[in-house]
């Protein structure tokens, strides 16, 4: 007989009050129950886990699922290597990690540079700006998984070699570090680009319109800040697919729409088996299942 229990998220945040956009979208997902705990860290969260664990059993557990997040995304990816620490035999639950919004706004990211290049990204010449922070990084590993080469870019192109290295060993693929200290540094290492995804700070624009124009080779633009000043000059917020001196741009709420399908759909997914990890591939796989 199907088990009839309700379905509970326990939602561990990092930061000293859990997130209400979480907890909403964890509602509107339709979870029956939503726990949630403020201030996890990795020394702390193993009797949260062992209350999910020995509370339920055998299919039971499918019923319970973990949300991983915060404002720090390192710290959740702490937290994350913890749960996964107390996990033992088919003791677990299914989790998402999804700190700051990092893999669900990747993954929407990455799914906006698909259906620009009509598909398929193999091979195509792609640059992520203020990619080493955590949103970044993301794109430029999803970009990589699916068989393009990416340009990776920062501020220090201390930061950008050491994160290029990162990728390219941990995932294979093609990753090339540069540097955006200057225009010409950004023109310079964004040159061949056909897709170009901004995935910097509020507020700070890192690619103007004289940089957009001169760029022959650019198809796709996609900004990920909704805070004017926005990240790629002439990108609209709103903008969703839209035509831009003849290219398809994504503004930060044109991607967010699809981000939070993803989000939903994702603590849905928890809940269909006990041994889940949701991170950023499983993320846009499922992403790519609602196109």
């Amino acid at each position: 007989m199907a088990s009839t229990k309700p379905t509970i998220l326990i939602q561990l945040d990092t930061d000293p009050q859990p997130s209400v956009f979480d907890g909403v979208v964890a509602v509107d997902s339709g979870v029956d129950f939503l726990f949630r705990h403020s201030g996890v860290t990795p020394e702390n969260v193993r009797d949260l886990i062992y209350g999910a664990l020995f509370t339920r059993g055998g299919d039971d557990l499918s019923h319970s699922a973990l949300f991983i997040g915060g404002s720090d995304v390192a710290a959740g990816e702490a937290v994350l290597a913890a749960v996964k620490r107390v996990f033992f035999h088919t003791f677990r639950v299914s989790v998402l990690f999804d700190a700051n919004g990092s893999n669900t706004t990747a993954a929407a990211a990455v799914l906006a540079a698909l259906e620009g290049m009509g598909g398929d990204l193999k091979g195509v010449s792609t640059a992520v700006l203020a990619a080493t922070g955590p949103v970044g990084q993301r794109v430029a590993r999803l970009l990589g998984q699916l068989g393009a080469t990416v340009a990776v870019g920062s501020r220090r192109i201390d930061r950008a070699i050491v994160v290029a290295d990162i990728l390219q060993n941990a995932h294979g693929g093609v990753f090339c570090p540069f540097s955006t200290a200057d225009a010409d540094s950004t023109l310079k290492g964004i040159e061949n680009a056909e897709v170009v995804v901004a995935a910097g700070a509020s507020g700070v624009t890192l690619m103007n319109a004289a940089t957009r124009g001169s760029l022959k080779a650019l198809k796709v633009a996609i900004d990920l800040n909704a805070v004017p000043p926005l990240g790629i000059e002439g990108v609209g917020a709103i903008d969703k697919g839209a035509a831009l001196d003849g290219l398809r741009v994504w503004g930060a709420l044109g991607v967010g729409g699809t981000k939070m399908k993803i989000h939903k759909r994702a603590i849905q997914d928890l809940f269909t088996t006990n041994d889940k990890v949701l991170d950023a591939e499983e993320v846009l796989a499922i992403g790519r299942s609602l196109s």
